[in-house]
């Protein structure tokens, strides 16, 4: 799955619940836009490492200032860096929190579940398919319910929701906006703040740092403006909890397990 560039946040934060009250199609349409790029925009930090394109534009002075805006406070190392050797930095940050033995992998059923190929994994895996959605591999292979790629599933639906309004389907606009919320109350709401919150406790960098609390804040928004009441199952929790067990197509489920965090 390839990142998508972070051009228009300036003045996307303001979030209105979509089915509360008259709100004239041009501005609902404007609304679904607004939001559809923040969650490409944090979906982009956790989906793959941060590079090319993506990184050059949120380095860019009217990122920059949005994302100020929002409540970014990011150090020298983010700020001053050249190019290649910020991307450098990101990505062996990226690979020791997220994808090493004893790291904090972004995906759902290792948070939740203790393990890769959980039934959250599976759940995920359904939804995405009744939604014609599939997760294609961007540089390495990316699981469904890593947390960038829910993001961005959220950010297709969004889309969705807006060509609908623009066409006058009203009906696969409001079933568009049903999606979203069941998706949240059954996989985001359940640990994005916590997972964010863990990641912005151990991130040495504060591209991560930052950039996992907006997400957290975003989420925070996006659970208040659609009225929903979702418990944090995360917690932001260190250690990860007993597997049940992981996916084995053909041989049924099996044992799973995390490397020891050592």
């Amino acid at each position: 799955m390839q990142t998508h560039s972070c051009e228009r946040i300036a003045d996307e934060a303001s979030i209105r619940d979509d089915g509360a009250g008259d709100i004239d199609i041009a501005t609902k349409c404007e609304e679904y836009a607004a939001r559809a790029n923040l969650y490409r925009l944090f979906g982009g930090v956790f989906i793959e490492e941060p590079a090319g394109e993506f990184l050059a534009n949120l380095r860019s002075n009217a990122v920059l200032a949005a994302l100020a805006q929002m409540g970014a406070g990011f150090d020298e190392d983010f700020l001053n860096p050249a190019q290649a050797d910020l991307e450098h930095a990101l990505a062996c940050e990226y690979t020791v929190m997220f994808a090493t033995s004893g790291g904090l992998p972004p995906v759902e059923s290792v948070r939740l579940q203790g393990g890769y190929h959980q039934a959250a994994h599976t759940a995920v895996k359904q939804f995405y398919r009744e939604h014609g959605f599939t997760v294609k591999p961007g540089r390495f292979r990316v699981f469904e319910d890593n947390l960038g790629a829910e993001l961005l599933f959220v950010a297709a639906l969004l889309d969705r929701a807006r060509a609908a309004a623009e066409a006058g389907d009203a009906a696969e606009d409001l079933r568009m906006v049903k999606s979203i919320r069941r998706f949240w109350v059954q996989h985001l709401g359940r640990w994005i703040r916590g997972y964010c919150s863990l990641v912005e406790r151990a991130s040495e960098h504060s591209f991560f740092r930052e950039m996992a609390r907006l997400t957290r804040h975003f989420a925070e928004m996006e659970l208040e403006a659609m009225r929903l009441n979702v418990e944090d199952d995360d917690g932001g929790r260190l250690e990860h909890p007993v597997p049940e067990f992981k996916e084995q197509e053909g041989n049924g489920p099996v044992c799973g397990q995390l490397p020891s965090r050592g």
